[in-house]
């Protein structure tokens, strides 16, 4: 059975997967290209920093599409998965068969210390280039945009945050979430932002919380007027009937793809190797849209990105280098 170590906030969202469920369970033991025979019950252990609304119920399709093999779980935020890897490292080595990362600067650091990769799915390459390298494939995609309440202005752009019409705003912490992380690195790059425009947000009177939904959470309480959040975060609290609303802002949302790879040292490779090739393949992809997620595999269904919304994307090899230079310069201002 699955099992979450760290926050783990009440299942949602098994009811539209029934119908998925039925249709997998049928499909002869096909498991994203890897076959599972079920003659033999395999156990995985599986790194993430995916929310539960998503994690679970692709945990529960693909051992209903796989029977015998059964999945435990550890997730917790970018920050503290890295510090129960590193933890690993120091004792013995990593104790996870999977790694299901939130940006590829985390999972890139796991692949130069030989912990991850060596291995992609038979389903990689229907992921697009831009998603994949030798050692790990995209398995969702992140969009970083402005949430705001429905009383106060809609940001036009990123810019408009640190103005005078947001008297409380709410910034993800980059040392926990990766999508704070991958916006900073990005914005820290812009001509007219840099580590400045956080800057100015601080000035004008935004704090920092830890992940992206505690952002849209404050946002929906009413304790900020705005934030910087995901946009399956933001959608679901829309969705909900709390009073926001949802802004993909000028000169774009910044999109971070997060990325699943293969343990080196696996305790069973077929069973992680299963599992890798279910997510990324047609079947796997399908739950993750069904349940808000955008999926990086193209025709699989999933939430939309509305007409003319602008989206940018970091240099990851760029923030990977640069880094140790914006990181302590924006800890400077919010602390951490």
């Amino acid at each position: 059975m699955a099992t979450a170590s760290i926050g783990s906030p009440a299942r949602r969202g098994a009811g539209f997967l029934a119908a998925l469920l039925l249709a997998l369970s049928a499909c002869g033991g096909q498991s994203g290209g890897v076959e599972t025979s079920g003659e033999q019950d395999r156990s995985l252990t599986l790194y993430t920093c995916v929310n539960d609304t998503t994690i679970q119920p692709v945990i529960t399709a693909f051992e209903k599409s796989a029977p015998g093999n059964t999945v435990d779980l550890f997730r917790a935020p970018t920050g503290e998965l890295n510090a129960r890897i590193a933890a690993d490292a120091r004792t013995g080595g990593l104790r996870a068969d999977v790694v299901w990362a939130c940006d590829p600067l985390t999972m890139q650091a796991l692949a130069d210390q030989h912990l991850v990769g060596g291995w992609l799915p038979p389903g990689a390459p229907a992921i697009p280039g831009e998603f994949r390298t030798d050692d790990y494939v995209g398995a969702h995609l992140l969009y970083l945009v402005a949430v705001h309440r429905t009383e106060v202005p809609a940001p036009a752009t990123w810019a408009d945050l640190a103005g005078p019409a947001y008297h409380a705003v709410a910034v993800p912490d980059p040392s926990v979430a990766a999508s704070a992380l991958g916006a900073l690195g990005w914005f820290a790059g812009q001509p007219g932002y840099g580590v400045d425009f956080y800057r100015r947000l601080h000035d004008s009177g935004a704090v920092q919380v830890k992940t992206p939904d505690d952002v849209t959470t404050g946002v929906a309480q009413g304790i900020y007027d705005a934030g910087m959040t995901t946009a399956n975060s933001a959608y679901a609290a829309k969705n909900a009937g709390s009073p926001v609303d949802v802004v993909w802002p000028e000169p774009g949302a910044v999109a971070i793809y997060g990325p699943i790879a293969l343990a080196r040292h696996s305790a069973d490779f077929e069973a992680a190797k299963a599992f890798v090739s279910f997510v990324v393949g047609k079947a796997g992809q399908t739950v993750v849209g069904a349940t808000g997620s955008y999926p990086t595999l193209p025709g699989v269904g999933g939430p939309t990105i509305p007409a003319g919304a602008p989206v940018v994307a970091p240099d990851w090899t760029r923030i990977g280098t640069d880094k140790n230079a914006f990181l302590p310069e924006y800890q400077q201002v919010f602390g951490g």
